[in-house]
């Protein structure tokens, strides 16, 4: 499935947009079972990951096959498990003809290498993360920042802080005068400690050409997750409107939610944008889709 925003430059292909935990079956066929991870090309085609769920698995695996990449980027929004567990599975971490750059700074409370490290140490997983064979650097090469803002192969990337539990960043990637902002856990409706606010995020997104945000929950699920670090669709299609926002991508879908719900939930987001007279593009991401802006 692929979906072409404007056309020429940068290159997003989803991987994983599944919320919460990988949901195989066949009433996720076509929206997608795996968690976070993107994939992101420059227009000179170097490779930036964003976030290592249970998608990371496919892509490691069409990494092997591309005999062009031999350098990834990693960049990770926040260590909970969903955006985390893909790593231990990622082959060309085992293949030391790999380069992988992880830039650092973006949680306060451990590094990048203990938390990817900590869920490959016995009992959790039968290899140690000491025997990856890959170059495996933990800084940035570039930055202009303590927390990820670079230069990376073309790529201008800057670290957006999310409105989440234990916090996190989502990125904000511009190129050649196109620019792609991807906040895949954020809540609207509920302050947490140094969350932006909802005038912080719209100022943020206004006129952006891309926008990927969480959608997790319906109206009357958000009655008893307020505060668990996620939006509603409705509340993030109101966000894209007020921000005038070209395309707008629902994200980080509820591991409850069908391929059927997710249609019907496009469908609402639509009226609710043709109600408001926006020209907002708005979508469900489906694995798979390749955007190109």
């Amino acid at each position: 499935m692929s979906f072409n925003v404007l056309g020429g430059g940068m290159k997003i292909k989803i991987w994983g947009c599944r919320g919460s935990l990988p949901t195989p079956g066949n009433e996720t066929l076509r929206y997608g079972g795996n968690t976070t991870c993107l994939e992101i090309r420059s227009s000179t085609g170097h490779m930036v990951i964003v976030d290592a769920g249970s998608g990371l698995r496919n892509l490691g695996k069409s990494i092997l096959k591309d005999n062009a990449v031999t350098e990834v980027h990693f960049l990770f929004t926040h260590s909970h498990w969903d955006h985390l567990m893909g790593f231990p599975f990622f082959v060309p971490a085992y293949f030391s003809k790999y380069t992988m750059k992880f830039c650092c700074g973006m949680h306060a409370q451990e590094t990048i290498r203990d938390f990817l490290s900590h869920q490959m140490e016995s009992p959790y997983f039968p290899v140690d993360f000491s025997q990856l064979r890959a170059t495996i650097v933990f800084e940035c090469s570039n930055p202009h920042h303590a927390v990820c803002n670079c230069r990376c192969n073309g790529l201008e990337i800057s670290a957006v802080p999310l409105n989440h539990p234990n916090g996190g960043y989502g990125y904000k990637f511009v190129e050649n005068g196109k620019t792609f902002i991807f906040i895949p856990d954020n809540e609207f409706g509920f302050a947490h400690e140094n969350g932006p606010t909802r005038e912080d995020y719209i100022a943020l997104f206004r006129d952006v050409d891309l926008l990927i945000h969480d959608a997790q929950y319906t109206e009357d699920e958000y009655r008893h997750t307020r505060g668990w670090g996620h939006s509603t669709y409705a509340d993030a299609t109101d966000v894209a409107i007020a921000s005038n926002v070209k395309s707008f991508g629902m994200f980080h879908h509820d591991p409850d939610r069908t391929d059927a719900d997710l249609d019907q939930q496009v469908e609402f987001c639509r009226q609710r944008i043709r109600a408001e007279k926006s020209t907002v593009h708005c979508f469900a991401v489906a694995e798979g889709m390749e955007i190109e802006l």
